[in-house]
């Protein structure tokens, strides 16, 4: 079972060679100093890519971005301080907190689209639902969203775990299994989800509307925060990230066309993805409705076995820039 096979070493060991990291890098051009910023996956995830397109940039600090696969890649950079700040999905932080080094605190929520966490299954594929894919191979990415909405549907369809033949893989080895007919269906997020509907005639099974929150986690290091130099800035971070998700919102077709170059496909399927979109991205600020989400998240892992311990999520949150998140425009 996966859960035997996942280990700390697993989680914590798997991110310096896989994220581009900016090692001890604080000063940038012109002395000015520096934010670490993580980006994590393509198109509608890269806040550089984003910034681009909003005409948005910084004023009196530069950004130096690292970009991961994964957010449990961004924890790990985050621990190993070669970050300031990095987003993520609820869960990988779970995983930090039920081990000895959080040097991190999730400093605000990034509210967005749901619809774009899916499970997908092959061209030709009959399955109707989730319980079709009952003693199928499915594929999922390990401590993410995908890992969590797969357990939940099961358990909405009246399925366990070992009911069907779960495949653990990072989102290129998942693609290409996926593509090369290996897979029975796949539990994906992100772009991959347009690339394998353009490309290869997948379809999507179901959405995690109803299951995922919406929630993706906002983190910086604690020596950041510590920093009032970097605090400062990492405040006026927060402001530009919500005028561009303003932009965004406003800007849906453009942004669509500029997305849809960046990760290889037609603009009509960025569109269409855009069109089924749960909500549109803005900051949110910390709540105890955000906290009680992914402690609800911490709950489930611990009961399928996939944590070591039970796990209070609350000393990971620091509310200290809700005053200073605007409204999104």
């Amino acid at each position: 079972m996966a859960a035997k096979s996942w280990s700390r070493r697993r989680f914590l060991g798997a991110g310096a060679a896989s994220g581009l990291l900016l090692a001890g890098c604080s000063a940038g051009r012109h002395g000015r100093p520096r934010l670490r910023v993580a980006i994590t996956g393509k198109g509608e995830g890269d806040t550089r890519l984003l910034f681009r397109a909003a005409g948005i940039a910084p004023k009196g600090f530069d950004l130096g971005y690292s970009e991961f696969q994964s957010g449990h890649l961004v924890v790990e950079a985050l621990n190993g301080g070669s970050l300031d700040y990095g987003g993520m999905s609820e869960i990988p932080p779970i995983f930090a907190a039920a081990s000895t080094i959080q040097s991190f605190r999730q400093i605000a929520v990034a509210h967005g689209d749901v619809n774009n966490q899916v499970v997908l299954v092959p061209k030709g594929s009959r399955a109707l639902s989730i319980g079709d894919l009952k003693g199928k191979r499915v594929g999922y990415v390990r401590a993410t969203t995908s890992h969590y909405f797969l357990i939940r549907m099961l358990e909405e369809a009246g399925l366990r775990w070992d009911d069907i033949t779960p495949v653990a893989m990072g989102v290129s080895d998942g693609a290409a299994a996926f593509s090369q007919g290996a897979l029975d269906g796949w539990a994906i997020y992100g772009f991959p989800i347009q690339r394998a509907i353009a490309t290869e005639g997948a379809r999507i099974l179901r959405t995690a509307h109803g299951i995922l929150s919406g929630n993706y986690l906002v983190s910086a290091h604690v020596d950041a925060l510590a920093d009032p130099e970097l605090a400062e800035i990492i405040g006026e971070y927060l402001v530009l990230v919500q005028q561009a998700y303003g932009w965004a919102a406003a800007n849906q077709d453009e942004w669509a066309g500029i997305i849809a170059q960046d990760i290889g496909v037609p603009r009509d399927h960025v569109v269409d993805q855009f069109r089924r979109k749960s909500a549109s991205y803005e900051l949110r600020p910390v709540t105890d409705a955000a906290i009680a989400s992914q402690q609800q998240v911490a709950d489930l892992f611990f009961a399928q076995k996939l944590l070591p311990r039970a796990v209070d999520v609350r000393p990971l949150w620091d509310a200290r820039f809700n005053p200073s998140i605007p409204k999104r425009g």
